[in-house]
């Protein structure tokens, strides 16, 4: 039996070339895939340094990456009548605990507009993400 599905896109090219989308709502859930920090046309907002091995050399844009992944996340969001207020669960996953941890607290603070957040969290450190100046990325379930 099939479920009725309403999904969004960004028209980013790693929609097409992994084959998803960035949100899927069935009856009062809607799940977001991983956010990342991009802008609308799928450029990178504070990219981390790599080294000439194309390993990331500087966790420092954490906050900035982390910022636009929760703008990212309302805009996909609004897209269905929600906002972050809807969001009941969210995991994130970094490539540096510490830098992640370090501004975690503000920035979701300033994401949710309160002080402590009524979201269930959970924090992953990760050796990489999909791409190679990518600190960050927050998947997102929320309810309307």
């Amino acid at each position: 039996m099939a479920i009725s599905k309403e999904t969004q896109v960004y028209g980013v090219p790693w929609e097409d070339a992994y084959g998803y989308v960035q949100a899927v709502k069935v009856g009062d859930t809607i799940y977001v895939s991983g956010q990342l920090s991009h802008d609308d046309e799928g450029n990178m907002i504070g990219p981390a340094p790599l080294d000439a091995a194309g390993k990331i050399s500087d966790h420092s844009n954490m906050e900035v990456q982390m910022r636009q992944s929760y703008v990212n996340a309302a805009k996909i969001l609004g897209r269905f009548g929600a906002t972050l207020d809807n969001v009941v669960e969210e995991v994130m996953y970094v490539t540096d605990m510490e830098k992640a941890f370090a501004v975690a607290g503000p920035v979701r603070k300033a994401a949710y507009g309160s002080q402590r957040p009524e979201v269930a969290g959970t924090i992953i450190a990760i050796d990489r993400l999909a791409l190679p100046t990518q600190l960050i990325e927050v998947k997102f379930i929320a309810r309307v």
